[in-house]
């Protein structure tokens, strides 16, 4: 059997604003899921749990999990009411420190 050697890939950053400040996120090709779970989150609009998970491809309660980590990391999420019967949203309305020096 032989042995595969995988090459590094390399990231290339770009910027993202989340209102008037800038996030570091990666190029489109190349995003983790927490890079895209950022960039969900820093729409105006927000995002619902479900549609999360179901862009992600986590189960609800990962994603949850995932909001947690981002507020641990120093991002600051609000929750959004929509209304009776439609589920709540969530937006990033600061980050870290040192993501906006980046």
């Amino acid at each position: 059997m032989t042995k595969v050697e995988s090459k590094p890939q390399s990231r290339t950053a770009e910027k993202t604003t989340v209102g008037s400040k800038s996030l570091s996120t990666l190029k489109p090709s190349k995003l983790t899921k927490k890079a895209r779970l950022i960039s969900l989150l820093s729409k105006d609009a927000g995002a619902d749990i479900t549609s999360i998970s179901k862009k992600l491809g986590w189960l609800p309660h990962t994603t949850r999990a995932a909001l947690s980590g981002l507020r641990k990391a120093g991002y600051e999420i609000s929750s959004i009411k929509a209304g009776t019967g439609k589920p709540s949203k969530y937006r990033i309305t600061s980050a870290p420190a040192e993501q906006l020096a980046q």
